[in-house]
């Protein structure tokens, strides 16, 4: 199993209650279920990603008239 890197994370009151509720629905512990929103979030991000060499942020050319 790969190594995992520990961290201190500061979550509001409010949002630390959230994410206990959410797990308990989805049978996790907290961690587990930080991890799993995390790597939702990394796949999605990755999917989205451009191709390697395309550049989908220049600017349009602008025609000269």
């Amino acid at each position: 199993m790969p190594a995992k890197k520990s961290f201190l994370l500061r979550l509001s009151q409010e949002m630390w209650e959230e994410l206990e509720r959410w797990a308990a629905d989805d049978f996790r512990s907290v961690n587990g279920q930080i991890e799993s929103i995390l790597n939702e979030a990394i796949q999605r991000r990755r999917k989205k990603a451009p191709a390697a060499g395309k550049q989908t942020d220049a600017p349009a050319a602008k025609e000269e008239s």
